[in-house]
């Protein structure tokens, strides 16, 4: 592998990993742009690691507390104080919510791979939950403050729902952050809370995946060479910390501004994408 498809490949999945476009969209064009082989399973987990490490990093406060939060629940839940409840109820909706993924990974995940890595799928996932999140933002913009949940409100059947919607999104195209911020804009949240769950649960999710990946690895093992891994990984690592870093900040001010169409830019460039991919199949 060429450090030059190291670093294009690292910045592919950066950019994309926590923005609501869907990577597998981005990914699945690189090999009909490029003559490039597949960089392999180890630069793949280099670059997941990277991006996975750059969430927990940025949130590193927000984690600490929940975890915190969680484990006084079970050890001396009468002595917490109003905080620390609500840290542990959202520490156990994160929880709950990564419960159907899980779930739906172990029994369709090689059906998925094998299946539904298609243009067509990922072109009408992409387009398909794209119009989701607009209308999920269009009811953001048009709630009141005082309507719309934050991050600390989320219930039982709110973690639910959230959940079983990043569980669809195991479904090439789809994004899993474009989907589970949709899901929550959908039920009245605010679009900067909406983000931070939807980050939050990227941590365990990445956790998982990455695990299992790593089982893999070691039964397949890597001849990839250790320079791209590297460059591939630091690059991924600051894209991804930026993008988390700058879209927070969007939709938190985009909330306090009052503005109207925060995520109609990634509609637009969902729906771009998924007509382009089933131009591009015919």
């Amino acid at each position: 592998m060429e450090l030059t498809q190291a670093v294009i490949l690292a910045l592919i999945q950066g950019i994309t990993e926590f923005l609501p476009i869907s990577s597998s969209g981005h990914l699945i064009l690189v090999p009909l742009l490029t003559d490039w082989q597949d960089q392999g399973l180890a630069f793949d987990i280099i670059l997941n690691t990277a991006t996975w490490l750059a969430i927990v990093i940025y949130l590193r406060r927000d984690i600490a507390a929940l975890a915190s939060g969680f484990f006084s629940s079970i050890i001396s839940k009468s002595s917490m104080t109003e905080k620390g409840r609500a840290q542990a109820r959202l520490a156990w909706m994160v929880l709950v919510a990564t419960i159907p993924v899980a779930i739906a990974g172990l029994l369709c995940r090689e059906f998925i791979s094998l299946k539904l890595r298609t243009f067509e799928v990922i072109a009408i996932s992409s387009i398909i939950w794209g119009i989701a999140l607009w209308v999920g933002d269009r009811k953001a913009s048009g709630a009141k403050g005082a309507r719309l949940k934050d991050l600390y409100s989320i219930g039982w059947s709110s973690a639910i729902i959230i959940g079983l919607a990043q569980a669809i999104a195991l479904v090439p195209g789809t994004s899993r952050s474009g989907i589970t911020i949709a899901a929550a804009l959908l039920i009245g949240m605010t679009r900067g809370s909406a983000a931070r769950f939807s980050f939050l649960l990227a941590v365990i999710v990445g956790a998982l995946a990455g695990a299992k990946e790593t089982i893999d690895i070691i039964k397949v093992g890597s001849e990839t060479p250790a320079a791209p891994l590297i460059v591939g990984f630091v690059v991924a690592f600051i894209a991804a910390y930026l993008v988390i870093h700058f879209f927070l900040k969007l939709l938190d001010g985009s909330q306090k501004n009052k503005t109207s169409s925060s995520m109609t830019p990634f509609v637009l460039y969902r729906v771009g994408l998924g007509i382009v991919l089933l131009i591009i199949s015919r």
